[in-house]
């Protein structure tokens, strides 16, 4: 049976935990409305857990994090080898969010805290196409973030872009490795509180609008699919 280790590199507040869950709980129940007979382990680095040897795993999940993967946080550079140990060993592997900064940081790209300032609430994507994963010109996630992959690594193609991310979505040439930057793991509801969170530090009119925008369709199920059969195609049944 499929599994895939999520790793937590993030907590999410204790007034919103008890509503919407953990980080690894909303990974856990996209996965399983895509595919209910895959089990999900955690490995939780934010509480102090430490790394599995990445060979052991049949896929990897890392989570969004409020850290910056250019930050002084000590299970960074541990994270960053285990991610080009994964990588180099062809473990499938997607990292959303931070996980998807981390991963692009670890293997040779440019993340840092954009000028264009808070991408909050739906966010429309173009695809690449022939991308072999996505299907359709464009995709609708939410998004919640400050820096971004401001320069991809060189063995990395762009599948997901709009103005305001040019590279949210990279898959790596090993063809086992995927990142985004937009979260199809959360709901409407809980993208609409990140983006109450972030009023006073991003302009009102952005929150408004960013709130307003998620009443309009979501394509997380899509892209959860994705990446849900991008984790276990090659994992052993």
């Amino acid at each position: 049976m499929p599994r895939i280790t999520i790793i937590e590199t993030g907590l999410v507040s204790p007034q919103y935990r008890e509503r919407h869950g953990s980080y690894p709980q909303m990974f856990e129940r996209m996965v399983a409305a895509s595919d209910p007979s895959v089990t999900c382990d955690v490995v939780s680095i934010a509480r102090g857990e430490a790394l599995p040897g990445p060979a052991t795993l049949d896929a990897i999940l890392i989570t969004g994090s409020a850290a910056g993967v250019y930050d002084d946080v000590e299970w960074i550079a541990p994270l960053e080898a285990f991610v080009r140990t994964a990588h180099d060993q062809h473990v499938p592997m997607v990292g959303v969010c931070f996980g998807h900064q981390l991963i692009a940081q670890a293997l040779g790209g440019t993340v840092r805290k954009s000028e264009k300032g808070w991408g909050i609430g739906r966010h429309v994507y173009q695809l690449a196409p022939d991308n072999g994963l996505l299907a359709g010109d464009t995709i609708a996630v939410a998004a919640s973030h400050q820096d971004q992959v401001i320069i991809p690594p060189a063995s990395a193609r762009t599948i997901m872009a709009s103005a305001f991310t040019p590279h949210a979505g990279l898959l790596y040439a090993n063809g086992t490795t995927l990142s985004v930057q937009p979260h199809p793991e959360f709901t409407a509801d809980y993208a609409a509180a990140l983006c109450d969170l972030r009023r006073g530090l991003a302009p009102d009119r952005v929150v408004d609008t960013a709130k307003a925008s998620l009443t309009e369709r979501l394509d997380h199920a899509a892209l959860g699919g994705v990446i849900t059969r991008f984790l276990t195609r090659r994992a052993p049944a």
